[in-house]
């Protein structure tokens, strides 16, 4: 399932619609120009149809299987930048989202981040473990070592 946000995108020059597709490929995803009636029949019966239905003005639609997280933010970057892109909707995992969420979605750490995180979390306890153990074994063998240099065992 796609991740698709719509987005409009009047006024927008040659040269800042050039950059915009950069920005979009850069963060593994595509980006098309929409003709409104056509995009709305394409997407009857889909997921996507809630957020393709009755779009007016200029049109594109910016779309990744990928991480939804990496385009938003690429996204929002260059909105913030080119305030003549808006974002109309979005559609997430199946799930519509309003601009509000886009810009929530874009705040969120990427993909890899969250995985690394959750790896170190999963990790730590089994280092302190280790860590404890090898305290115990090199305890002991200080005790040991002690223990023959002032002859405590005999034998």
């Amino acid at each position: 399932m796609p991740n698709i946000f719509v987005n409009g995108f009047e006024k927008l020059t040659v040269e800042q619609d050039f950059q915009l597709r950069k920005v979009v490929r850069d963060a593994g995803g595509r980006y098309k120009v929409v003709k409104n009636t056509l995009a709305e029949k394409a997407a009857a019966g889909t997921p996507a149809e809630p957020i393709l239905k009755g779009l007016a003005g200029m049109c594109s639609i910016a779309y990744t299987s990928a991480d939804p997280v990496a385009l938003a933010k690429a996204l929002t970057r260059y909105a913030k930048d080119n305030p003549t892109l808006t974002f109309k909707a979005g559609l997430v995992e199946g799930r519509v989202i309003d601009v509000g969420s886009i810009e929530a979605l874009a705040s969120m750490p990427a993909k890899e981040e969250i995985y690394a995180r959750l790896l170190f979390l999963v990790n730590a306890p089994a280092q302190r473990l280790v860590t404890a153990i090898n305290g115990v074994a090199r305890n002991l063998a200080v005790v040991v070592d002690q223990g023959v240099k002032e002859n405590k065992f005999s034998a």
